[in-house]
């Protein structure tokens, strides 16, 4: 059985900075994206940031791009986002999640959810 297991986020001020860890453990397949999604309130869960098991390739969204980084041991095990400058809008719950495929544009491509672990930034 897969299991996603978060820590980190909090309350920080806008311009401020956290970050996010993600253990997998379960895991039987060796190729996978590993990473986070976000859902603000009234919203639906986007695709924030993820690594490519296999050649660590990234992907960030658009809104991000510049101020997260996600990293990982090199097994991808267990990966770090390093939210820099955050913004008011980067509020939300933040799932770690894993996808089978290589698409992170939609919830609907991913196998396993973490349990989620909040993030508010204040202005």
């Amino acid at each position: 059985q897969v299991q996603l297991v978060e820590s980190g986020g909090g309350l920080v001020q806008a311009g401020g900075s956290l970050r996010l860890s993600c253990t997998a453990s379960g895991l039987r397949l060796d190729y996978y994206r590993i990473g986070w999604f976000r859902q603000a309130p009234g919203k639906e869960r986007e695709g924030v940031a993820s690594v490519r098991s296999s050649d660590g390739s990234t992907y960030y969204t658009d809104s991000v791009k510049g101020r997260f980084t996600i990293s990982g041991n090199n097994a991808k095990t267990t990966v770090y986002l390093q939210m820099n400058n955050l913004k008011p809008v980067d509020t939300g719950v933040y799932y770690c999640a894993i996808s089978y495929g290589d698409s992170w544009s939609s919830a609907e491509y991913v196998d396993h959810w973490g349990q989620g672990t909040q993030v508010t930034v204040s202005s």
